[in-house]
């Protein structure tokens, strides 16, 4: 049996659920991408001495990494290897965040 969540852990839980669900969808359209990592970072601090503060560390990190990255690779396009570079974003960004809704969907930390 699952121990009760307090207050703070519901919503911590309940938005980074959001924020992962719109990057996720983000791979995909972009937009998507900036609003859920924004909304990442907005809540953040809210979230940051519930059980679920490390998900919000994982969505932020793998937010501006991937925005890094996507733009370097974006440039290299012109000398073919920023297409490898896309796609490994793309791969790594998908990994990280799967991983981390289905650790949330079980209420575990990202990390642990």
């Amino acid at each position: 049996m699952e121990p009760t969540l307090s207050q703070e852990d519901q919503e911590a839980r309940q938005h980074a659920l959001i924020a992962y669900i719109l990057m996720l969808l983000g791979l995909f359209t972009g937009l998507l991408w900036l609003a859920g990592g924004i909304w990442a970072i907005i809540k953040q601090p809210a979230a940051s001495q519930t059980q679920f503060a490390d998900h919000y560390q994982n969505l932020v990190r793998t937010f501006v990494i991937a925005i890094v990255l996507s733009i370097l690779g974006g440039i290299l396009t012109v000398v073919l290897i920023g297409w490898p570079i896309l796609f490994g974003v793309f791969i790594w960004a998908a990994f990280k965040l799967v991983k981390g809704l289905v650790r949330l969907s079980s209420n575990q930390a990202y990390y642990a």
